[in-house]
């Protein structure tokens, strides 16, 4: 359900709610938040709460240190690990200056103003995320460690498979705050699993990535565990990817291949924000990683696969990116290829129907390739005036800056 600011003042007054937590993000995407008590809601909704910038990687220093969060009441939710009694909710925020004038690091209002401009030439476009995370066993301290909790494979089942009940709380949850997850497993790593929740549109499903990662991290601990969504966790066994599902309305029959055509065009220098962090550039090229530049249907060895489906269920699926991406950026920068795709009508290059990881020299040699370390990554975004266009300078300065 979609509140107005009415309606979460009636659901915070009839439902016991006595902290109301007012969520953002830094540029990277590790998410904030503040909590105020329930007498402060008129305040939020009518001139936003106040917060320091300064102590926000990417947000500035202390001489221009103030600014505002203004909660977004259709994002209303319970956090149902919290008591019964005394509830906690959540909504997402819109960043302002003192003036009122729109932040320009807030990577959330980014997204949504690309989602505007799309709906303005005619589209929508649906995002679905497959995240992920290694469950590791914590010390006697409390630490995380980097023993797996299981030494499971893939879609493995119990006995072997230890994480079968965490992800089963980890989807109620999910659905207890109107999050639809489709299927969860054991993935090939030891102590790895994946979750996938259903399409949405575009900042709804950023939104439920945030949503997802906190209630993962949750779970994980009240079973005594740590989850791991860095992309590289262990030196031999599968990284952690962050599959995105992505497809557009309406679409003409060429719609989806213009898009994909859009963004294989500009994926290297979109790179940086997809991938962006050292340990990133270890899993990419390894283990069902994709290397190349490249598409196919159905194959898992390419960057992208449009996987069998029908009707409505027609998409593609991007294989490069991982979980230390700000999804708010990389949804928006995805937004921004496709809709250049269509709107210059670009070609999509013939399929690569063989197995890379299996391919010969000969095969690979008139593929590009992604970028193999984050320096590269970084300069393939500097020198990109698709990037310039569409990242706001700070942004990108705290992504590639020195």
């Amino acid at each position: 359900m979609k509140y107005s600011k009415e309606e979460v003042s009636q659901y915070v007054l009839e439902e016991d709610v006595k902290f109301i937590r007012l969520a953002f993000c830094d540029v990277f995407g590790k998410q904030k938040n503040i909590s105020i008590m329930p007498d402060e809601l008129p305040r939020a909704f009518s001139h936003g709460i106040a917060i320091d910038a300064s102590a926000i990687r990417g947000f500035g220093d202390e001489a221009r240190s103030d600014l505002f969060l203004h909660p977004a009441p259709e994002t209303l939710t319970w956090l149902p690990w919290r008591p019964e009694h005394g509830k906690v909710v959540r909504m997402f925020c819109s960043i302002t200056n003192p003036d009122g004038s729109p932040f320009v690091c807030d990577t959330r209002a980014l997204l949504i103003k690309a989602v505007e401009d799309a709906k303005a030439a005619g589209y929508t476009f649906f995002f679905g995320g497959e995240q992920e995370f290694y469950l590791f066993e914590l010390d006697e301290n409390n630490e995380p460690t980097r023993k797996p909790y299981d030494h499971a494979g893939y879609m493995d089942i119990a006995p072997e498979d230890r994480g079968e009940n965490i992800r089963r709380e980890i989807c109620l949850t999910l659905e207890q705050m109107g999050i639809l997850p489709e299927s969860s497993h054991h993935e090939e790593g030891p102590g790895q699993n994946e979750i996938a929740f259903r399409y949405t549109e575009a900042l709804e499903a950023a939104d439920n990535v945030m949503t997802f990662r906190t209630v993962v991290k949750t779970a994980a601990r009240r079973n005594g565990l740590y989850a791991d969504f860095s992309p590289k966790p262990l030196g031999d066994t599968p990284g952690n990817g962050f599959h995105i599902n992505m497809s557009v309305k309406p679409d003409s029959g060429e719609t989806l291949s213009h898009m994909t055509a859009g963004i294989l065009d500009k994926i290297i220098p979109m790179t940086a924000f997809l991938n962006p962090v050292e340990s990133s550039y270890r899993r990419l090229g390894k283990m069902k990683a994709p290397k190349y530049v490249s598409w196919s249907p159905e194959n898992r060895s390419q960057l992208i696969r449009i996987p069998a489906a029908a009707n409505e269920y027609k998409r593609i699926e991007l294989r490069s990116a991982d979980p230390s991406a700000n999804p708010y950026i990389a949804f928006a920068l995805l937004i921004r290829a496709s809709l250049e795709g269509i709107k210059n009508k670009s070609p999509l290059e013939k399929p690569t129907d063989v197995n890379l990881y299996k391919a010969d020299e000969s095969a690979l040699a008139s593929l590009k390739k992604l970028p193999e370390t984050l320096k590269t990554a970084k300069a393939a975004a500097i020198s990109s005036e698709f990037i310039k266009a569409n990242v706001p300078a700070p942004i990108l300065e705290s992504y590639c800056g020195e």
